[in-house]
């Protein structure tokens, strides 16, 4: 692995790592109410996006990354459509 794309995977790792206080906190309360269900919807579309990208350019830490965000940010959508 390059130094390049360890920077990237550290980048993908702290960024999907900072929705992981608003997963658990929307897992625990089931509080949804200040998070805009348009943006999330949005988010993860181009969160999808962006793991076409990276595939297309053969990058495994935007793959990766992305790929986390994706599973995080589509637990929140999830709970934002069920818990209004």
């Amino acid at each position: 692995m390059s130094q390049i794309e360890l920077v990237g995977f550290v980048a993908g790792f702290l960024t999907a790592g900072s929705f992981l206080p608003q997963v658990l906190k929307t897992w625990r309360t089931h509080s949804t109410k200040d998070i805009s269900l348009g943006m999330f919807v949005v988010y993860v579309f181009s969160t999808l996006l962006w793991i076409v990208y990276g595939y297309l350019i053969e990058s495994g830490p935007v793959m990766a990354a992305n790929g986390a965000i994706l599973v995080m940010a589509t637990f929140i959508l999830i709970m934002k459509i069920k818990y209004k």
